[in-house]
């Protein structure tokens, strides 16, 4: 078993450099509805919201009418999707958030930025990007995006940067997509790597994205992912690579119930080991005598020790190992470990 694998340190997250060149499909900056107070009855797509307040977005609430205020209020804004968007991989971008949020887009929680009381925890520095999954999408209709903030001192709202939703496209090509869902169950089972497991009783979570916005808030401790998929039809370009992103902590990947790949250490007499691999991106070597035509199975096993768990970020899918060593150098170029001080601080940084 080889694994390869690209060890990129998170520069994008902290300091707001992007690697790719988004489309924006819909410009969302403007006025959007808003009101002071807290209700969970605000994400409702079809909550009433015409008595409330109209604010500019992106923009300090305190300079918008509001000065002074600090505590919970929400935002409203509708959008419509033209048909030409299904199959289309949007985000939303929220710019910046001070100081928590909560996304619901229709209804549907798709991420949050910090954490809320009695766990507060500011991301008021972090800009807010979030996938919309597109079965919860009107097409030719009008949807409704409404986000709840909590501002502790100072100024508070969606304050600055890019607001829209935007077409992302994969940074390196796919030979296999996977669905926007997978299988998912806390716990831990040896059994659970096989892949004629019936898995059917499990629950389905959106991937990437962390598990604890998906009804798994503040889970620590083992849980399994499993997706199955179809090879292209007489596919014979070389070599494979299964992509799973970024895991928040450690994982081991199995194919077909062979293990093809691991980060960290996970041992079932509870010796676990990390070294920052939550900000490690997994690449493993997909042996071609383990794929089948049909009915393959990745199953995932991670261990999360501490705050935010899963597979949460991208890419994710199969590449050929061409485009892989392509697309690794060129990650390895832009972080250019040896020569860049951000870098060179962040690893001092996260060695400590």
């Amino acid at each position: 078993m080889k694994q390869l694998m690209a060890i990129l340190v998170i520069t994008t997250t902290l300091f707001g450099i992007q690697r790719d060149d988004p489309r924006q499909v819909i410009d969302l900056r403007g006025k959007w509805k808003f009101e002071i107070g807290d209700s969970k009855k605000y994400s409702d797509p079809n909550f009433d919201d015409k008595k409330w307040d109209e604010i500019f977005v992106p923009a300090d609430w305190e300079n918008e009418g509001f000065a002074g205020y600090d505590g919970y209020a929400w935002y409203r804004k509708t959008f419509t999707l033209s048909a030409d968007m299904k199959g289309k991989k949007l985000f939303l971008h929220l710019g910046y958030v001070d100081d928590a949020c909560a996304v619901y887009v229709n209804g549907k929680l798709i991420g949050e930025g910090g954490r809320f009381e009695p766990d507060f925890l500011t991301a008021y520095n972090q800009e807010q990007k979030m996938f919309i999954p597109s079965d919860i999408l009107l097409y030719g209709k009008e949807n409704i995006i409404a986000v709840r903030v909590f501002d502790t001192m100072q100024n508070g709202g969606i304050v600055r940067g890019k607001i829209g939703i935007f077409e992302h496209v994969d940074e390196i090509p796919l030979v296999v997509e996977f669905p926007e869902r997978w299988k998912f169950k806390t716990g831990d089972h040896d059994d659970w790597k096989n892949p004629e497991f019936n898995d059917s009783g499990w629950d389905k979570l959106l991937v990437p994205a962390k598990w604890d916005f998906q009804g798994y808030r503040d889970y620590n401790g083992y849980a399994w992912y499993r997706v199955t998929f179809d090879m292209p039809k007489n596919y014979s370009d070389g070599r494979l690579v299964l992509m799973l992103g970024m895991i928040d902590d450690v994982d081991e990947t199995y194919l077909n119930g062979e293990q093809i790949g691991k980060t960290g250490r996970l041992r079932r007499n509870g010796d676990i080991s990390t070294n920052n691999d939550y900000i490690k991106i997994r690449g493993y070597e997909i042996p071609r005598s383990l794929l089948k035509e049909k009915n393959n199975v990745v199953a995932v096993r991670v261990y999360d020790g501490l705050m935010d768990g899963g597979i949460y970020s991208g890419p994710i899918g199969i590449v050929s190992e061409k485009d892989f060593s392509r697309w690794e150098r060129k990650a390895n170029r832009w972080n250019n470990y040896d020569d860049n001080p951000i870098d060179r601080f962040l690893r001092k940084l996260f060695s400590n």
